[in-house]
């Protein structure tokens, strides 16, 4: 499969480039994506949530009121788990949520989202590019240029230029990432993928059938 290459300008370059099928043409698993979307959120949560139990909170243990006699069911002291401000029975504890899957999977739930993107005709493959400055107009202008500009888009590269990175930061709906650091998360959550040359070829060495 081949597709055009474009310039930052959103012109095309009279070049083509080509996909491989076993990355970008493959019949997309589903549950590949859902497992490694699930370990990349797990992974990001913080996991420390608290709440006090009964043996935790600050109460006086005066007995509330006498044992027999009052008519109402027998009661201890305000820690108790049945009033206001007592003890939360069975609450959340710090854990860690993280856990692991295979590599193959890995490799194949990214390979599902990049065949999704073709697709969809959601990938675009440009030219390499690089900023002498950081300018957030110069960023705009090349989504302005690549019709991109109302849409959630993650800019594949080889290397981060930084000054890029920093062009790209104050703009809403736009992430650039290195092609060693794609996920598939990444790949699922953006409207548009626009890949560079480079990061392309990083793409094909890092998902290529092993």
């Amino acid at each position: 499969m081949e597709l055009k290459v474009y310039n930052i300008k959103g012109s095309e370059t009279g070049r083509t480039v080509n996909l491989e099928d076993s990355i970008f043409a493959i019949e997309p698993n589903d549950h590949a994506i859902y497992l490694d979307c699930k370990q990349y959120m797990a992974n990001n949560r913080q996991g420390t949530h608290k709440s006090k139990e009964r043996s935790e909170n600050a109460h006086s243990t005066r007995k509330l009121k006498r044992q027999k006699g009052t008519g109402g069911a027998r009661s201890g002291d305000l820690k108790s788990p049945v009033f206001v401000g007592g003890g939360r029975i069975f609450g959340p504890k710090p854990r860690d949520y993280r856990f692991k899957l295979n590599i193959k999977l890995k490799r194949l739930a990214r390979r599902s989202a990049l065949s999704y993107k073709v697709v969809d005709n959601a990938l675009t493959v440009i030219e390499d590019f690089s900023f002498d400055a950081p300018k957030t107009k110069q960023m705009v202008e090349v989504l302005n240029n690549l019709k991109l500009s109302d849409k959630k888009s993650l800019f594949v590269v080889e290397n981060q230029n930084n000054f890029v990175s920093l062009s790209a930061r104050n703009i809403p709906n736009v992430k650039i990432v290195n092609a060693s650091n794609l996920n598939t998360y990444d790949i699922i959550d953006a409207a548009n993928l626009v890949v560079c040359e480079a990061g392309l070829n990083e793409i094909n060495r890092i998902l290529a059938s092993k």
